[in-house]
């Protein structure tokens, strides 16, 4: 079926759509919120005005941290990571920047750990998400409504 012949969605299925979503950015937010603390960095607020929600692919949070510092968190179907906010002035900038960093982090793997096939495996992983994280940068619809 193509884009133009399919039907719209009935309320009903608009419903669970929705809720499908809000469960989806629970989860990606606590998701988030555990890598953090994980790496020893305690979240204090969320600036929701600069985070953004790409379902079902990836959110992209930013934390204000108890130690006064704010972070960008990316979380979804791909890796969890996280960078201080001065690595990017935006969202569509930390999209890019984890792009790079993960073919830079993917580009390592494979020059000291290429004969363990589970580093490889992460490495193609990284690879495969950071081609998609930089479509998603470029492509202009996306980020039609951001301010300028």
């Amino acid at each position: 079926m193509t884009q133009q012949e399919k039907k719209p969605l009935t309320a009903q299925e608009q419903a669970q759509v929705e809720q499908q979503n809000i469960l989806w950015q629970r989860e990606c937010f606590q998701n988030a919120q555990k890598h953090l603390a994980e790496k020893g960095i305690m979240p204090k607020t969320l600036i929701e005005k600069d985070s953004r929600f790409l379902a079902p692919f990836c959110a992209l949070w930013k934390f204000k941290a108890q130690n006064g510092k704010n972070y960008w968190v990316i979380t979804g179907r791909l890796p969890t990571d996280h960078a201080e906010v001065s690595a990017a002035k935006d969202t569509r900038d930390a999209i890019r920047y984890f792009s790079l960093q993960w073919q830079l982090k993917a580009d390592q793997i494979m020059q000291t750990g290429a004969s363990d096939k589970t580093k490889v495996d992460f490495a193609n992983l990284l690879i495969n998400r950071a081609h998609g994280l930089y479509e998603m940068h470029e492509n202009e619809q996306l980020w039609a409504n951001e301010p300028k």
